[in-house]
């Protein structure tokens, strides 16, 4: 008994010193989120804004500073995010703000889409026009940070770093052996020749349609790229081809001198130097001063009060009906239902960067959509995707503006259902019961469809397909047949979108926001963003449950969590969906 209550009370005792200890860890991280919240940034003559090109780029920033602190306080990898939406308008700062003399982009590993990439490449172009410098440094660019940065007025690497061109290819992760060794069927029902979100699924290997569109679109991306490349390095296009050959980044390094590729070989301790040439007469013995990111972030507004707004829905992810992280409809509805009531909106920019997802969902937001075009003007821009789902809840605009690298079209349409009978079988489970009607026990997930059942399945789905491909023919202006010829579940690029009707222009969101400005009259007007972005405590909770969650996971699986992710997201689809070939992994 003695010993009993002496483990009983270290028990306790234990677990009170740990409560007190994550209260003062949570307190702590508060205090310094708090702290770091609280301040304004001044500027000084002869600053340079620091761009640090690394994490992930997202297209809205998440202000989420509890994860990173958080991850600090527990000796764990920080996973730093960067909204594209807060670089366009640093950029924008930078070119105005007189004490901001140059840019200097750090390192070269930033993860992102190629269109938010050429975003950002496009603002980098425009503040060149004010006479102030770029310049980029790196131990090591990936290829899509090298295409950012070659419009810089010198591009520095170390001399034993590596500049990666190689050409790009893209890869899908197929699940049909793994759910085979389950004992689970994918029985689809879809429309579209194209349509290859279900391969995965039923397929080993990329059917031949599928690989005829991936080839073009892939041929299509990387002609932009070395294009622009070519013409802000002043190389030719077979030159670079030719780089691309020989494996570059595996090179020695002074190929990249000799190809003219980068303009100096330093290492970082070098780089101030470079910089305080470049800046005019700047004091011999001054020290630089650097502004990052989150710095620029937190300059004063000037903008004066307008009462005029454009606002800017930002449609980001999966679409789901109900659940989920991405573009849930019942709040986007909500949202767009807001926006449409509020006087004040002059003009509506509704920015997607989706894959699809619920048919359902889409047709939901598409119809919200379509009764604030009613009373405003609507422009859509597209950012890395917005096909399928993506393309279906953006046809409705009165303008469509994407990059030449977007990824969109993919008008088609499909229906999965399991069939877990080998599971079952391979678990020893049978199931017995009664019915009152022929279909009561129909589209039952531990059997395979019966011929009847398929057809209803396939007239369901065409059903959907038709009701799409209606949308995409009212909203572009064209005919049933035109849309169903480009159709097919068929993906294209931005630029082919272009040439075929599916957009109206070749830009990022300042090009769409100044088609909304144009199309609404407005002479002054100040940028309004939705959904309103969480408050810290919706963000701590959040934090604390599904952050916890997925690094455990990630712990656990390592290198098998992103197999572990596709096959719970597999678990997920619900009804009839709208989605492009998902997991096109391009390098």
């Amino acid at each position: 008994m003695k010993q009993f209550l002496k483990f009983t009370l270290a028990t306790i005792v234990g677990i009170i010193l740990a409560s007190l200890l994550g209260v003062l860890i949570l307190f702590g991280i508060v205090g310094a989120v708090a702290g770091s919240a609280e301040k304004v940034t001044t500027l000084k003559p002869n600053s340079v804004y620091e761009l640090d090109l690394a994490g992930t780029l997202i297209d809205r920033s998440k202000d989420d500073e509890f994860s990173a602190v958080f991850a600090e306080a527990m000796g764990q990898h920080k996973e730093t995010t960067i909204g594209l939406d807060d670089i366009l308008a640093n950029i924008a700062k930078a070119k105005a703000d007189e004490n901001i003399v140059g840019i200097y982009l750090k390192g070269g590993s930033l993860e992102g889409g190629i269109a938010s990439i050429k975003e950002i490449r496009n603002a980098l172009i425009d503040f060149k026009k004010s006479g102030k410098f770029i310049i980029a440094y790196a131990d090591n660019y990936s290829q899509r940070n090298y295409y950012l940065v070659s419009v810089a007025n010198k591009i520095l690497l170390n001399p034993i770093g590596m500049l990666e061109l190689k050409g790009l290819s893209a890869q899908t992760m197929f699940l049909k052996n793994t759910l085979d060794k389950l004992g689970i069927e994918m029985q689809i029902v879809k429309v579209g020749t194209f349509k290859s979100a279900v391969e995965p699924l039923v397929n080993t290997k990329m059917s031949d349609a599928n690989r005829l569109q991936v080839n073009v679109f892939m041929n299509s991306i990387w002609k932009t790229l070395i294009t622009e490349v070519s013409d802000s390095r002043k190389i030719p296009v077979d030159s670079l081809n030719k780089f691309a050959d020989e494996m570059l980044m595996f090179q020695a390094t002074e190929k990249s001198i000799q190809y003219k590729l980068v303009d100096k070989l330093v290492y970082i301790q070098s780089v101030d130097s470079i910089i305080k040439k470049s800046i005019k007469k700047f004091p011999k013995d001054e020290d630089l001063t650097f502004v990052s990111n989150s710095e620029m972030t937190k300059l004063p507004d000037t903008k004066k009060y307008d009462k005029n707004k454009v606002a800017v829905i930002y449609a980001i992810g999966d679409i789901t009906d109900s659940e989920g992280e991405g573009i849930v409809a019942d709040k986007m509805v909500k949202t767009i239902d807001d926006v449409a009531k509020d006087s004040a909106v002059k003009a509506v920019v509704f920015r997607v960067s989706s894959p699809g997802g619920s048919a359902y969902a889409s047709e939901q937001i598409w119809h919200a959509l379509s009764l604030l075009k009613a009373k405003k003007p609507l422009i859509v821009s597209m950012g890395d995707y917005a096909a399928s789902g993506g393309y279906y809840i953006s046809c409705i605009a009165d303008k469509v503006v994407a990059q030449p690298n977007t990824i969109t079209g993919s008008i088609g349409i499909f229906g999965v259902i399991p069939n877990i009978a080998g599971l079952n079988e391979k678990i020893g489970l049978t199931y017995d019961g009664v019915k009152t009607n022929k279909m009561s026990d129909a589209i039952s997930i531990n059997r395979k469809f019966t011929p009847e059942e398929r057809d209803l399945m396939q007239n369901f789905v065409n059903r959907g397909y038709e009701l799409f491909v209606k949308r995409c023919a009212d909203g572009r202006k064209m005919t049933i047949d035109q849309i169903k010829f480009i159709a097919e579940g068929r993906v294209w690029t931005g630029e082919d979108a272009l040439r075929i009707g599916l957009v109206d222009k070749l830009g990022g969101l300042n090009d769409a926001i100044n088609l909304a400005v144009a199309k609404a009259k407005l002479k002054t007007y100040n940028i309004k963003e939705y959904p309103e972005k969480e408050d810290f405590t919706a963000k701590l909770m959040k934090s604390l449950g599904k952050d916890i969650e997925t690094r455990v996971m990630k712990a656990q699986l390592g290198e098998q969590y992103s197999l572990f992710q596709k096959v719970r997201d597999v678990s997920k689809i619900n009804g009839i969906q709208a989605r492009m070939s998902y997991d096109l992994i391009i390098q």
